[in-house]
């Protein structure tokens, strides 16, 4: 089964980046939608504590009463119980909208509350809300899973860009592949691009080599039906520090290199365990950086070399950058020069197809990944072993 995240937007950041990240694994999730949900969620977790600290039971609050059914049947597929809450919304002039959005959420979520009247919620109300009366009777009414789902009932997670605050644990710390490269939204578009065909064949297992693409966007096509596809203007050319063809082989890990970045040494980076594991392949780092400067990015590597990020690396790779902003005249070439990388004398790729300047090539974290670089073209091929 594939898992694929909604969205790479900003406007989900926060989700995706903590809650998703903490929900996953959880034992249940409790859902709903606006402020009034936001504030009945700060009321559970302040009368059962013990659930929310141990990671018993996550909240999320979503953007939109819509979205809550996305959420539930994801989550029950991959077998964490959900209880959504949500008002009837009588709003005559959306009535049958409600009423649609409503149906859905009682088919798809585990368990439903129906909350009538929110400005009556008080906090001694909490329980009769909720149906639970103590700890015990909590974790019986929902039924909660004992053992988290992900080693039980490992899937094949796909997502780009912000959910690499999700695909990175779980295969750092839980040894199971993920797939970097597209999101839900990236298929919204009338004619779909290679790289979008190519994450679906990825996905179905009939293929395992990619080459690089002819052209990429710098600048996001305009937004008139909502359905546009790339806008494709600039030459894609793959560039090696030392100016040298290069071929490695290796076990292939990273992301959008923002998130790694903050999640680097928290208890959600498993890259040392992982590392050992796999040093007897080696390792190759692939960083698609969306927004950090030249300067941090050189501060960012610094860092993930004193917390033994790159003990066993073979090669690196950085995707096109997303924003080349320097304060002091570097440009992508010289950062990568002043930096760690070049002291660790290492294969160092830049400009390749990993980037949020589409098109992105897939790749499955965690496989054993073989990458030739030639005159400016590409490949790169997974062994899943």
């Amino acid at each position: 089964m594939l898992f694929l995240c909604l969205t790479s937007d900003r406007y989900f950041s926060s989700i995706i980046k903590e809650e998703i990240l903490k929900s996953v694994f959880s034992d249940l999730i409790i859902l709903g939608e606006g402020v009034a949900e936001e504030e009945i969620f700060k009321l559970f977790v302040k009368k059962y504590p013990e659930l929310y600290y141990e990671n018993i039971i996550n909240t999320i609050v979503t953007f939109g009463k819509d979205l809550i059914p996305w959420y539930c049947e994801i989550f029950n597929d991959i077998g964490i119980k959900t209880l959504a809450l949500y008002d009837l919304d009588y709003d005559k002039n959306y009535q049958n909208k409600h009423i649609a959005i409503n149906n859905m959420i009682e088919e798809k979520s585990s368990l439903t509350i129906k909350v009538y009247d929110y400005n009556n919620i008080q906090k001694n109300d909490i329980e009769d809300l909720l149906n639970a009366g103590n700890k015990d009777k909590t974790k019986h009414l929902i039924a909660l899973i004992r053992e988290m789902w992900l080693k039980n009932n490992p899937k094949f997670v796909g997502d780009f860009s912000d959910p690499t605050g999700l695909l990175y644990p779980i295969t750092t710390k839980y040894d199971i592949a993920t797939i970097y490269g597209q999101n839900f939204s990236s298929f919204g578009v009338e004619e779909l691009h290679r790289s979008q065909k190519d994450f679906l064949e990825i996905v179905k297992g009939n293929l395992i080599s990619e080459n690089s693409y002819d052209l990429y966007e710098m600048v996001y096509p305009e937004r008139v039906t909502g359905l546009e596809g790339y806008n494709l203007t600039e030459k894609v050319y793959w560039k090696t520090l030392n100016n040298q063809p290069l071929h490695l082989k290796g076990r292939i890990i990273g992301g959008c290199f923002d998130l790694i970045s903050e999640i680097a040494g928290t208890k959600y980076d498993g890259i040392n365990e992982f590392n050992e594991k796999y040093k007897n392949d080696g390792i190759i780092w692939y960083f698609d950086n969306c927004e950090i400067s030249i300067e941090e990015t050189i501060r960012t590597l610094w860092k993930m070399g004193e917390l033994g990020y790159f003990k066993y690396t073979k090669g690196v790779i950085f995707g096109r950058f997303g924003v080349e902003q320097s304060y002091y005249g570097y440009n992508i070439k010289t950062c990568l020069e002043d930096s760690i990388l070049n002291k660790l004398d290492i294969p160092v790729i830049y400009d390749a197809d990993i980037s949020h300047k589409a098109p992105c090539l897939t790749i499955i974290n965690g496989a054993i990944a073989t990458i030739d670089v030639e005159d400016g073209k590409g490949t790169i091929s997974f062994e899943l072993e």
